[in-house]
């Protein structure tokens, strides 16, 4: 399960609490309990409003059913549920919950006979929250907290009196206005003394399990409100604060001011916020022991936009911690916050991802805090670094939570040898802004120039984006604003509690979506708020930790133009969205001219040729049909030819495979075609890995920026919709998925490594790869051919995407030989052409001039390289006729494994598969049943292996 804010919903005792007053700042109520307070020893009644929370549910019309489990002493994260007995997508009559009659929308399960006894939780470990998960019966639509997080109820394992302070909750800090009125809601386990009291006047006493009262704001200054109970032998005391503003005259800041923190001594600081109409904005933090009073009451503009305030006596060299506190007493961090402290994520985060982590100031703040570093300047070891060429790109998209077990950027930077071997030039990062919770794909962001402290601190990013310069790899950073999410201190500012949506007066967020496609909460492009807000975080990527361009996502979305109900509107031109995408790419290229400027757009050919033209490059999704043509049914690539959209230029990067598209090899292996006599079969796992060698071939042979997703290079075969226990459902698409290093110890995983590294490799050598004349045809569901044109040397690549034979012609002109890079062998061309007969699946790629063949078994295992020479081989005679003898020589016993393949890389024999001594050996192998054509022998040892050629004749 996804990681989240801790939801306090255990407070809420019945339904009939679950709107309070917007002063308050309190949200409706998703899940509560009664009892009030759940003890592990008794049975407990569970609440589900589908009104809120995600609202995945509302209004289904379906049975509901709970997914559950706990948080125990011995759970390690808010995702660590223990004792989950319910199965994802399974129809349990069992796990459905039940309608409450005469409400709509509202649900219950019962939890019974006791906690402990429903989770089978063993007396030793203590229970501290019931975890929850809402979904309909296929896990098609769930029901989640806002941020698509969990639900979670307290589990109380205290004897005697628990109290709780509904409404304020304990600790809040209120900023009101005289005349405004607290609507405070208290509870207790017992029955008890419940007093009330504001700065030690008693406001209500009574006696019983419930104090209700409405507080008059009636006096100026700062009040303390306690809440009270006791009974015969226990005594506890609850607190929130509410302070009243004064009036304080508008004053302008100095000239240059710009929102956020400004440092302008080692003791003197500038704090502003863009808060338009807000009449008292208080500064809070560690420099005034996070109180709240006039002293600290912001300056604000006399337009009314601007509140500021410059403090002096803050110490040297340390860090500072901060909020804003609102109207109402919402704190928020600062918008322009570079780090952030989570009050409930942070505690998941080891010392090891990032040293010396602050503690969270807890019982002082609530909600994010700004976290102000001290920060001495980066010594870049490539300061100016030359970026690929656009058209030239290679790029390597990853995630780092799902490429490597560390999830951190040193780690990270450890493995950039890997990825210099394959050949790219550029890594994606997937997004490392702040993003609601720790485990996610990041497209859920909530400070969106802070730095997300779960992949590790800035220094280490800066070195990882040094270490990819030095080895020629460019950086691009996957940026998201069509939208924000809850926690989005942009959000927070100009809050519509009741609707939990942005207020109607917000400067930079729709209160409701203008497309079909939106999550979160959508930008308002044409505000210049959001315009500002936008230019600033862009330059600040740029700026800081140098990174060569960004990806922005969904940026389709960047537009006022209303589409919502008619997706396929969305699409089409739309001037204002070009003009909106135009003033971001001109504010990164003032900066930096040759930063890329990429955009996942996916809009009509007209629009997307504009962008181009203008110097951006949009993506090129090909996903579908690369994988029909990889699984061997009906395809068509044609559009891998940017000379097919009217484009004179390549200004599309295609792909096959992206963080948001199925894998191929995962469709391969499931839903593969076979030949009509059932021997040739895609689902066959080296037949599959042969299969997407054909479609790396096809996608690289082609002139254009190219990328490529994760381990796609190894096969990798999990679905996108993996859930963590492996089963396969849509509400597992942005789960963790398994980290599959290993791969590199399957020889066809490794071939097909070496094909795409091959292939990247030619990228990087020749231009006959970019030229811009060539012939392309990719529309023939089996027969495809490229021809490739260049001073230097021309090139042809072809290949049979069939599930059977068939014969393909390739075009060069002229006479003479052509050369296959793969295998070396020479083609004469008859009246300009190469004719051959292909097997399913198989390629080729001729050049007229001879290449050095690629090398293969180049992975790394553990700290040794698989060498071919690894082990003296012969074979004889060659080509052999009926028989086939083979010698060679072990240095080792061990687990050996003899196979033969195609020229494809499709495994036709195994040999022998077992434990050798070492020394010499020998075998004999009969040739007949092979078809007439080139093999390769393959010993594979447990550390090296070795490949030879062999001809069986006719």
């Amino acid at each position: 399960m996804q990681k989240s804010l801790l939801w306090k919903a255990s407070v809420y005792a019945c339904f009939h609490l679950a709107l309070f007053s917007p002063v308050t700042g309190i949200s409706q109520a998703a899940v509560w309990s009664e009892p009030l307070f759940p003890r592990p020893w008794e049975p407990v009644t569970v609440y589900f409003d589908a009104r809120f929370g995600n609202g995945g549910l509302k209004d289904c019309n379906c049975t509901v059913y709970i997914h559950t489990g706990v948080i125990t002493n011995l759970s390690t994260q808010p995702s660590d549920w223990k004792y989950v007995f319910t199965q994802w997508g399974v129809a349990n009559t069992g796990w459905a919950m039940t309608p409450v009659e005469g409400r709509t929308n509202l649900y219950k399960v019962e939890i019974k006979p006791d906690i402990r006894t429903y989770y089978r939780v063993p007396t030793s470990e203590e229970i501290r929250k019931m975890a929850f998960v809402f979904r309909n019966a296929n896990g098609s639509r769930e029901g989640k907290d806002n941020g698509n997080k969990d639900f979670f109820l307290d589990v109380f394992s205290q004897t005697g009196l628990v109290t709780s302070m509904v409404n304020p909750t304990e600790g809040s800090n209120l900023v009101l206005g005289l005349g405004n009125t607290i609507s405070f809601l208290g509870r207790s386990s017992d029955t008890a003394t419940l007093t009330l009291l504001d700065n030690g006047a008693v406001l209500r006493q009574l006696r019983g399990v419930q104090l209700d009262y409405t507080i008059g704001v009636v006096a100026s200054g700062n009040h303390k409100v306690e809440f009270i109970a006791e009974t015969a032998t226990e005594r506890q005391v609850k607190s929130f604060s509410y302070v009243v503003a004064v009036n304080k005259a508008p004053v302008d800041p100095p000239p240059g001011t710009i929102p956020g923190f400004t440092r302008l001594s080692p003791n003197t600081a500038r704090f502003a916020i863009f808060a338009p109409n807000k009449q008292a904005v208080f500064l809070t933090g560690n420099f005034n022991d996070w109180g709240i009073s006039d002293t600290f009451l912001m300056n604000r503009s006399t337009d009314g936009n601007l509140h500021w305030l410059e403090v002096n006596g803050l110490a040297d060299g340390q860090s500072l911690f901060y909020q804003y506190i609102i109207e109402g007493g919402r704190r928020i961090g600062d918008p322009y916050s570079e780090l952030v402290l989570d009050p409930s994520n942070d505690r998941w985060i080891t010392p090891q991802t990032f040293p010396d982590l602050p503690a969270y100031p807890v019982g002082k703040a609530s909600g994010m805090v700004t976290w102000v570093r001290p920060k001495t300047a980066y010594p870049w070891k490539v300061p100016n670094f030359q970026k690929p060429e656009k058209s030239r790109l290679q790029i390597y998209e990853l995630l780092v939570r799902d490429f490597i077990g560390r999830h951190d950027y040193q780690t990270l930077t450890d493995t950039l040898e890997y990825l210099r071997r394959l050949g790219v030039n550029a890594i994606e990062l997937m997004p490392v802004n702040e993003f609601e919770g720790n485990e996610s794909w990041g497209y859920n962001p909530s400070y969106h120039m802070a730095l997300d402290k779960y992949y590790g601190p800035p220094e280490k990013l800066k070195a990882f984006i040094d270490a990819c310069h030095q080895r020629g790899i460019a950086v691009i950073l996957d940026v998201v604003f069509n939208h924000a999410f809850d926690q989005s201190p942009l959000c927070q500012l100009y809050w519509d509690e009741d609707n939990r949506r942005p207020a109607i007066n917000n400067p930079w967020l729709n209160p409701t979506p203008r497309h079909d496609f939106n999550v979160g909460h959508d930008f308002n492009h044409e505000s210049q708020a959001t315009r500002a807000f936008v230019k600033r975080v862009l330059r600040y990527w740029l700026e800081e930790f140098k990174f060569d361009g960004y990806r922005f996502d969904l940026s389709k979305g960047l537009t006022q133009t209303f589409t919502l109900g008619n997706p396929n509107a969305m699409a089409q031109r739309d001037p204002s969205r070009i003009a909106i995408l135009k003033d971001y790419a001109d504010h990164v290229w003032a900066f930096d001219p040759n930063a890329y400027v990429i955009m996942e757009h996916f809009a009509n050919n007209d629009e997307e040729t504009e962008l181009v033209n203008m110097g951006m490059m949009v993506w090129g999704n090909l996903n579908h049909e690369f994988l029909e043509a990889a699984m061997g049914y009906s395809n068509n690539l044609s559009a891998l030819d940017h000379r097919n959209r009217g484009w004179s230029s390549p200004g599309a990067i295609m792909y096959a495979e992206s963080h948001d598209e199925e894998r191929m090899m995962y469709k391969n292996l499931q839903f593969g075609n076979q030949s009509p006599d059932g021997i040739y079969r895609v689902r066959d796992l080296v037949t599959g890995l042969a299969r997407s060698e054909l479609a790396t071939v096809f996608l690289y042979g082609v002139p254009g920026p190219r990328m490529l997703w994760q381990f796609g290079e190894l096969g990798y075969d999990f679905s996108i919709n993996t859930c963590p226990d492996l089963t396969i459902t849509p509400g597992c698409r942005t789960a963790n998925k398994p980290i599959r290093w290993d791969y590199r110890q399957v020889p066809a995983r490794q071939r097909l490594y070496d094909v795409t590294r091959a292939m990247l490799e030619l990228r990087n050598k020749y231009p006959v790869f970019h030229t811009q004349t060539f012939q392309t045809s990719l529309s023939n569901a089996t027969q495809k051919t490229v021809v490739l044109r260049h001073p230097e040397f021309d090139a042809g690549i072809a290949g049979n995407f069939g599930v059977t034979s068939t014969t393909i012609s390739v075009n060069f002109g002229g006479s003479g030989f052509v050369y296959e890079y793969f295998s070396g062998d020479s083609v004469l061309l008859v009246s300009g052409s190469a004719s051959l007969s292909y097997l399913p699946g198989q390629y080729r790629l001729f050049t007229t001039k001879r290449l050095p063949r690629p090398v293969f078994g180049s992975l790394v295992t553990g700290n040794r390289k698989l060498e071919e020479t690894e082990y003296p081989m012969t074979l004889f005679p060659n080509p052999a006729e009926g028989w086939l003898f083979i010698q060679y020589s072990l240095p080792r016993s061990g687990q050996y494994r003899c196979t033969i393949f195609d020229l494809t890389g499709r495994q036709v024999k195994n040999v022998f598969s077992g434990l050798l001594n070492s020394g010499n050996h020998s075998m004999e192998l009969e040739t007949s049943g092979l078809p007439p054509g080139a093999y390769f022998f393959r010993l594979q040892g447990e550390d090296g292996y070795t490949v030879k050629r062999f001809i069986v004749g006719r």
